[in-house]
């Protein structure tokens, strides 16, 4: 048999199963507007100590709260800083600019097994939870 009988079919049935292979995949990534913004919001909250730093005028908002949650007792323990960064990008959620922590509370399995009807004592090996009050404060004019 003639070799050129086998190559030109054989280059047909390659090119017609690449081209069919061939889909229009849409690629989603986290990479938009929206995500970038919401990502940094936190660093747009300021923390305050105390109310009486607020040295411009201000609206208190209401309560915001954040958590971090262990999973598995082999998981690393729940961090104070991310909980507290939930909370600012609470706080900026609602409008707010500024924030003032009012505590956190380390929440272990043994005080979660207490709480069984909760979410987060199903969900969670140790929680930490933190407080804070938010406000929308008056920022100067930029020049």
């Amino acid at each position: 048999m003639n070799t050129k009988t086998f190559i030109i079919p054989f280059i047909v049935l390659t090119t017609m199963a690449l081209i069919s292979s061939c889909n229009s995949s849409h690629i989603s990534t986290n990479l938009d507007k929206e995500n970038f913004s919401d990502y940094f919001s936190a660093s747009k909250v300021k923390i305050y100590k105390q109310e009486k730093d607020i040295k411009t005028h201000h609206n208190y908002i209401g309560v915001v709260e954040g958590q971090d949650c262990q999973v598995k007792p082999h998981h690393a323990v729940p961090d104070e800083i991310n909980a507290r960064t939930q909370a600012r990008r609470q706080a900026f959620e609602q409008q707010g600019n500024a924030v003032i922590f009012t505590g956190c509370a380390l929440l272990t399995s043994e005080q979660l097994v207490k709480l069984n009807n909760s979410s987060d004592a199903q969900q969670c090996h140790a929680i930490v939870i933190c407080y804070a009050k938010a406000f929308a404060i008056e920022l100067p004019a930029k020049k």
